[in-house]
């Protein structure tokens, strides 16, 4: 019994270690699968934000392009409209040009044509002053038809609606540039916003990936756990029940004992024996008192 009985104890003790061992484990794991938790969490919270920001910026950038459409429409009406009145202007300074002469438009091309000749050309002195001379001479035609042309009021107000006209879809034009840019600009951030938040996505996938597998583990662990938590109690009943049954062996043995004892006492009474303060208490205790 008593070595039986130490070999159960020994069994229950490995099984112990090996409950604490598992439990330490699965704590372990518990808490690195907390980590993991708490990281692809913040990975996913940065990825919310990331998402946000570029939606916004995808907001801007509609909101450009939209900007760039309307004055491109806007540009290409003044456009049309600047086409009519350059004809309008055109033909309101044939009609009014002076009777002799070449048109301004071929005295300001042969004036070019001469620059450029001055410029490019190795001349003598004669030749260059020559050159010089009917670049002046065609200056003074030119600011001669265009003084003209500013003292005749039809031509004026021609040349003044094309003016404002060509500045209205400049202005459109660098509207179209100008919001063009920032739609460009609102899309590459976007863009860039939409990169970085696949790549925080993919630590944030990583992480759900670590935290599974440590669940998996620390679930495998607390099994276990339980399992040798189990044997041990397993072995509790059964060395318990060892322990009980020879407590009860030893008490019958003991009360026969005893009972032989007190009759070995009372038969001495019966003899005539003196009897001591131990020897009566052993009677009584037998129940023969």
């Amino acid at each position: 019994m008593t070595e039986l009985l130490e070999e159960l104890e020994q069994k229950r003790q490995l099984h112990n270690v090996e409950a604490e061992k598992h439990r330490r484990i699965r704590d372990e794991l518990n808490e690195k699968t907390r980590e993991w938790v708490e990281k692809r969490d913040a990975l996913n919270a940065k990825v919310r934000e990331l998402v946000d920001q570029a939606a916004k910026h995808r907001e801007v950038r509609d909101e450009m392009n939209a900007k760039v459409r309307e004055a491109k429409d806007n540009r290409d009406h003044w456009n049309k409209i600047v086409n009519e009145l350059n004809e309008k202007a055109g033909k309101v300074k044939k009609e009014n040009l002076p009777k002799s002469g070449p048109p301004i438009s071929r005295l300001k091309k042969d004036l070019k044509a001469l620059e450029f000749k001055q410029m490019t050309s190795v001349l003598s002195k004669d030749k260059e002053q020559e050159l010089i001379e009917q670049m002046a001479s065609i200056q003074n035609q030119i600011k001669e038809r265009e003084k003209a042309y500013e003292s005749n009021e039809e031509v004026k107000t021609a040349v003044k609606e094309l003016r404002e006209a060509k500045e209205k879809a400049e202005a459109y034009h660098r509207e179209v540039s100008e919001y063009a840019e920032k739609a460009q600009a609102a899309h590459d951030a976007m863009i860039e916003l939409y990169e970085q938040a696949d790549a925080v996505r993919k630590e944030a996938d990583a992480a759900q990936e670590a935290f599974v597998a440590n669940k998996i583990h620390a679930d495998e662990e607390h099994r276990a756990h339980i399992e040798n938590i189990r044997q041990v109690h397993d072995y509790d009943k059964i060395i318990s029940g060892m322990r009980q049954k020879a407590r009860k062996a030893k008490r019958k043995e003991d009360e026969t004992s005893a009972k032989e004892e007190a009759e070995k006492i009372f038969d001495r009474f019966k003899a005539g024996e003196k009897l001591s303060t131990e020897d009566l208490m052993a009677l009584q205790k037998s129940g023969y008192l």
